[in-house]
């Protein structure tokens, strides 16, 4: 789920809040329908949770579990990207 760099930019941002799919759109620069179907499939996988207030569905990470996951995902991407040694 957090090999597509769309899901993983989306994952980074729920992880720090709740957003809706209008905010999220304007932070990844995905289309709608497709930052939608994202969701899903995220939700689908259990990492995603939503509450709806009124007619907006808030989307963020499910957890702390979740939260960690997605930071070292983002560390391990960063240290493959920049060529710093990893941790033991």
């Amino acid at each position: 789920m957090l090999a597509d760099p769309t899901r993983l930019r989306l994952m980074a941002l729920v992880s720090e809040g709740e957003y809706d799919v209008t905010a999220l759109v304007e932070a990844v620069g995905t289309a709608r329908p497709a930052v939608s179907q994202h969701l899903g499939k995220l939700r689908r996988a259990g990492l995603v949770s939503v509450r709806r207030e009124g007619r907006r569905a808030l989307y963020r990470a499910r957890g702390g579990h979740v939260r960690r996951l997605v930071i070292e995902v983002l560390h391990a991407a960063s240290h493959r990207v920049t060529g710093a040694p990893e941790h033991d």
